[in-house]
């Protein structure tokens, strides 16, 4: 009996064996997941994505951007791949954030954006998240009456514009500067400009409202909405 157990274990095994068919399915699961794993490593594309925000109108160009190697699928027609020629003279068309890669949509032409930069003096306290690529709301508060008799009512302020972009912010560190010291740069449509223009020099605040989770105001006017510059196919 003991030899009989010994030969059995000692037996060459069969096809029908079926150690050896487990074994063959483990090999094959084993090679069918690495080949899975290098096609999948494989299959990730370089794209451009922005240093900083960018806003419409600014310049896309290699020092605004960098370049990330992802994983797109079925949406890699809608970015700016990175092996494709920049068009000249590009612009942004809409604001895309910091890290973001850029969508083809959002290239366009400096004639395709329908604002204006202006800069304007704050006179109230500035919100500490305020920074480019921010949607804003700019309002005039008007001075307080000067009778001294305490009878007028002050003026309600008005809104000047709403959901504009901030293109910068800048700070005047000398001591002689009035109001915050801080200035934005807003891109204001062009239709809202003569409101904002005449209240530049006036007397009253102007105080910019962050609009949280707001939009900006369409300051882009693509002139095909289905293909950007240069014949890129917008959609993202």
């Amino acid at each position: 009996m003991v030899h009989d157990d010994a030969v059995r274990r000692l037996r060459r095994p069969t096809w029908r064996d079926p150690r050896l068919g487990v074994g063959v399915l483990l090999v094959a699961a084993s090679v069918a997941l690495g080949t899975w794993a290098v096609r999948d490593a494989a299959d990730t594309v370089e794209v451009y994505a922005t240093r900083e925000a960018v806003t419409p109108g600014q310049s896309l160009d290699a020092s605004a951007l960098v370049v990330q190697e992802v994983r797109l699928g079925a949406q890699e027609s809608l970015y700016l791949r990175a092996d494709a020629a920049l068009p000249d003279g590009a612009v942004a068309v809409r604001t895309v954030g910091a890290g973001e890669l850029v969508p083809r949509s959002a290239l366009g032409l400096s004639d395709e954006v329908d604002a204006r930069p202006v800069v304007v003096p704050l006179d109230a306290s500035v919100p500490a998240d305020l920074a480019a690529g921010s949607v804003v709301d700019l309002w005039l508060a008007p001075p307080p009456p000067v009778s001294g008799l305490g009878e007028d009512e002050p003026a309600e302020p008005s809104l000047l514009a709403a959901d504009l972009v901030v293109s910068d912010v800048v700070e005047d560190e000398s001591m002689f500067t009035g109001g915050t010291g801080v200035s934005v740069e807003l891109l204001v449509p062009r239709l809202d400009l003569p409101q904002v223009l005449a209240a530049l020099p006036g007397d009253g605040h102007l105080v910019v409202v962050p609009t949280f989770g707001g939009e900006p105001s369409d300051v882009a006017v693509p002139t095909d909405g289905a293909t950007g510059p240069a014949g890129t196919d917008g959609g993202a």
